[in-house]
């Protein structure tokens, strides 16, 4: 029943935002003033879901690509619920980035072209397009879900908020920085160019490091590595810190696996990476008792009263949980939209004003990619949680 009820819930948003003739939320605003304009695109695929009238294509079913987008889309709704509530004189504009064929013809409609601020919900071929546009119109772009910056350099008008690797990497340093100053951390991985790139990324941080650098040891694990292969590196006299220098979420599943076994004998921690997040299995018997940390740009706490609202809201209408994307879609579009009320034609210079903060503490910052040339190429939010997760509980730690 709950299923059935979620996808009738989510048929209904998807015909509601197709029905919409200019997909447009009007916030009301006195007459002869012009409202600032915000554009959210968002990868919903209207077409892919109904045919030419208007028949919803897939039944019983609900396919999981669409889900992300959808989402968010709940989220932006959340978000605009609050800005007419508060009576924010904007005109909000929302794009199914999946109508057209691509994101060239995306960035022709009146949509993008008359907004003031591009909010994007992103795949990764549609980032340098999208900086490339907001560089020449000089129109802020906001890239909310990937982390990463595509290629894109000297770009002072492209923000990512959900942080890079390099600057998940300057942020691990430095809660181990706090948490084991002097004891050997143990840095198991395996082979590959993206576990070399992890490497170099630390390697660059301790030349630059303004503390005490830390005693990383690597280790190299082999593709069926075992407890065996583990517990040379470890102490049964004091707890170790591992690291596990690999994105591979199946290379994270088994070395947590691993150490929770061996936990019982030789007391361990272990800190994993932002990917880490997304691994539901951390809450199954065989992880027990492991003291699991990674890094997040987003807050995982969801215990303040507008969170609770949410949840409720999710419980009570749709039987089910709202996701990560919900409460993104919702805290971006509504901090972004009062900030380009509130600074209009100069919102590409204040957009990492500390204001309208509703879950996260964003902390969006200049990147330099190279030091030498001082050059500006992007923005990025450089806030990061780390969290703890113990059989299931979630703990923000740093």
């Amino acid at each position: 029943m709950g299923k059935m009820r979620l996808l009738f819930v989510a048929v209904v948003l998807l015909l509601g935002f197709r029905q919409s003739a200019s997909a447009q939320e009007n916030i009301p605003v006195q007459s002869g003033i012009k409202k600032p304009v915000l554009t959210v695109l968002i990868p919903l695929y209207l077409d892919s879901a109904f045919d030419a009238s208007g028949q919803y294509r897939y039944g019983k079913q609900f396919p999981r690509f669409m889900l992300p987008g959808l989402e968010f889309y709940e989220g932006v709704q959340f978000a605009i619920d609050s800005l007419k509530k508060e009576n924010v004189s904007l005109e909000l504009n929302i794009v199914d980035t999946r109508s057209v064929k691509t994101i060239y013809d995306v960035l022709k409609l009146p949509a993008v072209t008359d907004a003031s601020l591009l909010l994007s919900y992103v795949s990764n071929n549609e980032i340098r397009p999208l900086a490339e546009y907001a560089n020449r119109k000089q129109v802020p772009f906001i890239n909310v879900n990937l982390p990463n910056d595509g290629g894109v350099t000297n770009n002072p008008y492209m923000v990512i908020l959900n942080s890079t690797l390099a600057t998940h990497c300057e942020g691990m340093y430095r809660f181990l920085q706090l948490k084991n100053r002097t004891s050997t951390i143990i840095v198991f991985r395996k082979t590959g160019p993206q576990e070399d790139r992890l490497k170099n990324y630390f390697t660059e941080i301790e030349k630059s490091t303004s503390g005490a650098q830390l005693k990383l040891k690597y280790v190299n694990l082999p593709s069926n590595f075992t407890a065996a292969n583990l517990t040379p590196y470890l102490d049964s006299t004091e707890t170790t810190m591992c690291v596990a220098g690999s994105l591979d979420e199946s290379f994270g599943r088994n070395i947590c696996m691993q150490l929770a076994e061996l936990n019982k004998t030789y007391p361990v921690q272990i800190l994993g990476m932002p990917t880490w997040d997304n691994i539901r299995d951390f809450e199954k018997p065989e992880f027990k008792d492991l003291e699991i940390f990674y890094s997040t740009p987003f807050n995982p706490q969801r215990n303040d009263p507008v969170s609770e609202q949410v949840n409720t809201h999710f419980k009570d209408n749709l039987y089910a949980r709202p996701s990560d994307m919900v409460f993104r879609g919702f805290e971006t579009t509504y901090r972004f939209s009062k900030l380009l009320v509130e600074l209009g034609p100069n919102i590409a210079t204040g957009l990492g004003i500390k204001k309208y903060r509703i879950f996260t503490d964003f902390d969006i910052q200049p990147v330099l990619l190279d030091k030498k040339t001082q050059q500006l190429d992007y923005f990025e939010n450089k806030k990061l949680y780390i969290v703890k997760k113990v059989n299931g509980a979630v703990v923000t730690v740093f």
